[in-house]
């Protein structure tokens, strides 16, 4: 069953009205008719509706709301990465891909050692596309939730934000001894939930000094094996080993 996401205000009574780039997907790209059957998710309480469309105009559709549906696809661990800004489109496959996995924040972070520079219009060019790309995945994904992708930040605002989590990984190449199961490990059964942030570098990596500053706030540094990766699959794997291990009861 097809899935979009609308604003609470757009729920009148027992009706929900789609408005916006939705509009043309169902009528003209997936073509769907009156009294087909569409899942539509509340962006601000997650709630899920099995709805029928009852009116498709160039402006809007309508849906007749005839049931709550269970929320399944979130579980409890709330994932959070810091990318380093990558080059070129690897962001937009890391949010796509970290989307489907179960992240629920995306933070680029200007570090250091980042080449790509992004500010201003740009940036904010930017966020709206990759915010775009997070929600067409939630869609795809059936999640119940659209991650965010906020704007870009420093190493200091980072600094900052450890402490807001259970824990908080960074993937460092040159670390050899910590791994991330020994971390996942510790944490394992304490909580019901799980809040839990992972920093990543660009493609030259966190600089030492950089790696020091944010181990000195209390993020934990760990190794992911024994090759080194790249940006983009740094984030996938870590993202698929924590809700392997945790989500749910894991299977560590």
């Amino acid at each position: 069953m097809r899935k979009f996401f609308i604003e609470s205000s757009q729920i009148n009574n027992n009706q929900i009205e789609i408005v916006g780039e939705d509009v043309n997907h169902i009528k003209n790209v997936l073509r769907l008719e009156i009294g087909e059957k569409i899942k539509i998710c509340d962006k601000k309480t997650s709630t899920n509706y099995i709805s029928e469309i009852c009116e498709i105009t160039n402006k809007y559709i309508k849906c007749n709301i005839l049931e709550i549906a269970e929320n399944k696809a979130e579980g409890n661990v709330e994932l959070h990465i810091f990318q380093g800004l990558p080059k070129a489109d690897k962001m937009e496959l890391i949010i796509q891909k970290g989307t489907e996995l179960g992240v629920n924040e995306f933070i680029p972070v200007a570090f250091k050692r980042s080449i790509v520079k992004i500010s201003g219009k740009d940036e904010l060019k930017k966020i709206d596309r990759w915010n775009k790309i997070a929600e067409v995945a939630a869609k795809q994904s059936g999640r119940d939730i659209v991650p965010k992708v906020t704007n870009i930040e420093n190493i200091k605002n980072v600094c900052n934000e450890i402490k807001n989590y259970d824990i908080v990984l960074l993937a460092y190449e040159l670390e050899e001894n910590n791994y991330v199961k020994n971390e996942l490990l510790q944490l394992k059964n304490k909580k019901e939930k799980y809040k839990i942030a992972v920093i990543i570098g660009p493609e030259g990596g966190i600089a030492p000094e950089e790696v020091e500053v944010m181990k000195s706030n209390g993020a934990k540094v760990i190794s992911l094996g024994k090759r080194i990766l790249r940006t983009e699959t740094v984030a996938l794997q870590i993202s698929s080993i924590i809700m392997y291990e945790l989500e749910n009861g894991g299977n560590i």
